[in-house]
């Protein structure tokens, strides 16, 4: 019985390792594909981690750019000691949360309207022609929505002179650009955000939705008391997701849709664009470095505090 006994583990190990070979060899495409990614990611994601010194160092040319003297939180002061400070920080939070809000109600009716579409052919349809505009870049955004937004020949202004009104000159009144930023990128990104909340829905069981329609629930009941309890999760992680990268704008929507009008700064100036702007001017490597370290740092506070909330309230939603 005793040699019985060691024999059990040794067979259970080779067992294991001959299962892991065998599980190696049948992934192995897949581990493949994975390299392309995971080479991005560290490229892009880690390695750079390696420049965030530059943010307490003045840089010199010269000398080596990890060689340059040591000047604490210098770098960092442009950010908070300027005038804008308040403009960018307001406009940077703002927007996201906005979007974020944009987002969730966006994606999440949209995920149910296509859902709710029985033919094939239409919901595949629908869904090529909402994630078009996410695949189409910044540029070609902005000269699209110049075609409607401009002053002598834009759609729109055409529209309002045909109704007796008098044209707008959209690229030099601040006070619609909120709205214009926030519809473009609902817009672009909806198509996108759908995609992922319907991914959600069709895992649902569809035994929930047959037993709520036996019990003669609307589909509006079961929508709020099915679909919506169910899809939290996902909405839990996303919204999560957007809270760590709050300090972020995205530049390309607030730098080339606006055309870089020097009017419409007051609502489009956000921490990337200036950063940019004063990169122009001063050409401070060090500058731009100590801003993408306070946004990702502040980002992370942001994570860690939002996550934890989140965690106190339903723990199962929680991303840790």
């Amino acid at each position: 019985m005793f040699s019985h006994t060691i024999a059990l583990p040794k067979q259970g190990k080779r067992s294991l390792s001959g299962g892991g070979a065998r599980s190696l060899r049948r992934l192995y495409p897949l581990y493949l594909m994975m390299i392309p990614g995971l080479a991005y990611l560290l490229i892009n994601n880690y390695f750079p981690i390696i420049g965030l010194v530059l943010s307490f160092q003045k840089i010199n040319y010269a000398d080596g750019i990890f060689r340059g003297a040591w000047v604490g939180l210098e770098n960092f002061e442009y950010l908070f000691a300027t005038k804008d400070a308040w403009i960018i920080t307001r406009n940077t939070v703002g927007y996201n949360l906005a979007f974020i809000v944009l987002s969730v109600v966006m994606g999440v009716s949209t995920a149910i309207m296509l859902n709710e579409i029985r033919s094939k052919f239409f919901s595949r349809a629908f869904q090529t022609m909402l994630l078009m505009p996410y695949l189409i870049s910044w540029l070609l955004v902005a000269f699209l929505l110049y075609g409607f937004l401009g002053t002598q020949s834009g759609v729109l202004n055409r529209l309002l002179m045909r109704f007796g009104m008098n044209k707008i000159s959209w690229y030099n009144t601040p006070k619609y650009w909120p709205f214009i930023i926030c519809f473009v990128t609902c817009w672009r990104n909806t198509g996108y955000s759908c995609i992922l909340y319907l991914s959600s829905i069709v895992g649902i069981d569809p035994a929930y939705y047959e037993s709520a329609s036996l019990d003669g629930a609307s589909k509006w009941q079961q929508i709020r008391l099915i679909t919506l309890p169910l899809l939290r999760p996902t909405i839990s992680f996303l919204v999560l997701l957007s809270i760590g990268s709050m300090f972020y704008s995205d530049f390309g929507l607030f730098y080339r849709v606006p055309m870089d009008s020097g009017i419409l700064y007051p609502v489009t100036n956000t921490i990337d664009t200036y950063v940019y702007r004063a990169l122009l001017v001063k050409n401070n490597l060090n500058m731009s470095t100590a801003a993408s370290c306070y946004q990702s740092v502040v980002g992370f506070l942001l994570l860690l505090i939002s996550n934890g909330i989140v965690r106190r309230i339903d723990r199962d939603n929680a991303i840790f």
